[in-house]
């Protein structure tokens, strides 16, 4: 093998496996996709060790793909709990899977992941570095939060947020600017930022961003450059200290595929719905057309229980303007760790948002199953319409809750459905409705 990683093979004019099987999922040809990898507006996030993925495309062009988090918290510890939400997230076809772990030793879950799991695995190395280190925040060196990074990339992580945009520049801005209501609502923003006050240093991850890309390169792992100062209120979206960060993340950007270190930037957070095309064009602008993956956006900060709602609503906006990756947001955001119910409500709200999204900016081949839907309920034909649908399982027992008379209706309109009257009387039959 020639090349270090998926954009260093794209540069070279090197069609990869992983290209290969990705355009095929695209319907697009794969030198298409090479083009795309070779400039940065798709990354293939697919570490050398992660021999079980089933390689996914995040990007221009490209289908909407949605991630699940999931993960170990010190209240939550039983991790057989977070396997079945993987195998849930697995089965609804999720294509990635971020492990949040952030309590005692997450190897063995994460290494887990890797051997079995086809999604595309991502994770936050300083969510993990208290526990993998077992020391206080403050007490940890930046030595040791690369090591954290390289312990991950050897597990075979395909993609990992790193906070480097939150810098000491950046923060100052964000103490200088006041006014938000929210403050940093990045868990791992608000680690470094803290980090940074309690020892006077500079962001490690910022400060030995070389070193982190040769880290990512040797493995082939894609940066997803986090958001720190994302808005976690709608009344703190498009502040200066979220632009002045995206700025950074820009040059950040470019300084990783210079290294050929595949870049995914990370987006807002809470935002109405008037800012949201705006932002997702600022983005693009900013970070160079790098692929975009963005947590929500949620549209109103007064849905507690109801936010993958709030967030479908955004993500379908945010994607239809050029969102490339939606985190998935479920009903338990804000209020406590997610079930497996909370999980699969979650999954349902991004697909539908995703692929809303896929059709209104016309991606190959997705109104074609809509169609298919269509035409199905057109001939009133229940068993294709839950074949098609996102999720079959809630369709076909909302049905069979309360069967109709005949079977081609349902409870709701029994003879008068207006597909049955109109298959009738097109076909020269009368139509009876008592």
């Amino acid at each position: 093998m020639n090349y270090t990683t998926q954009m260093d093979a794209a540069k070279k004019g090197i069609i990869t496996p992983e290209m290969e099987i990705v355009a095929k999922k695209e319907n697009i040809t794969a030198e298409e996709l090479r083009e795309r990898v070779a400039r940065g507006s798709v990354a293939i996030p697919a570490n050398k060790m992660h021999k079980a993925i089933s390689p996914e495309g995040v990007g221009e062009g490209l289908k909407t793909k949605i991630n699940v988090n999931l993960g170990i918290s010190k209240d939550c510890t039983d991790y057989s709990i977070e396997w079945e939400k993987v195998k849930m997230a697995v089965d609804m076809k999720a294509e990635a899977i971020m492990d949040l772990s952030c309590y005692g030793k997450t190897h063995e879950f994460r290494q887990k992941l890797i051997d079995e799991c086809p999604a595309m695995i991502g994770t936050v190395p300083m969510y993990d570095a208290v526990g993998y280190l077992d020391k206080e925040l403050a007490d940890i060196t930046a030595d040791e939060f690369l090591e954290v990074i390289e312990a991950h990339a050897k597990e075979g992580v395909d993609f990992m947020t790193i906070h480097a945009g939150i810098n000491r520049r950046t923060a100052q801005i964000f103490k200088e600017s006041g006014g938000r209501l929210t403050n940093i609502v990045s868990r791992g923003g608000s680690l470094i930022f803290a980090w940074m006050e309690m020892t006077g240093n500079e962001n490690p991850f910022y400060e030995y961003y070389d070193k982190v890309l040769d880290i990512l390169a040797k493995y082939d792992v894609t940066i997803s450059l986090g958001d720190a100062c994302r808005p976690g209120s709608t009344h703190d979206s498009t502040d200066a200290s979220q632009i002045t960060e995206l700025i950074e993340l820009g040059i950040l950007t470019k300084r990783a595929w210079e290294k050929n270190v595949q870049v995914m930037v990370e987006g807002p957070g809470h935002m109405t719905i008037d800012e949201i095309a705006a932002n997702m064009k600022l983005e693009k602008r900013l970070c160079h057309n790098a692929p975009f993956y963005v947590l929500g956006p949620l549209v109103t900060d007064i849905a507690p229980g109801y936010d993958h709602i709030t967030s479908a609503i955004g993500g379908a906006i945010a994607a239809a303007n050029g969102a490339d990756f939606l985190c998935y947001v479920t009903p338990a955001e804000h209020l406590r760790l997610p079930n497996a119910d909370d999980v699969k409500e979650g999954i349902v709200a991004a697909k539908i948002a995703a692929h809303a999204a896929d059709m209104a900016k016309g991606v190959p081949g997705a109104r074609d199953i809509d169609n298919k839907m269509s035409d199905a309920r057109r001939r009133v034909c229940w068993d294709e319409m839950f074949q098609y649908a996102i999720e079959p399982e809630k369709p076909q027992r909302y049905y069979n809750e309360l069967p109709p008379e005949e079977k081609h209706t349902c409870s709701m309109c029994g003879k008068m459905c207006a597909a049955r009257t109109m298959n009738k009387i097109l076909a020269g039959e009368k139509v009876d409705v008592k």
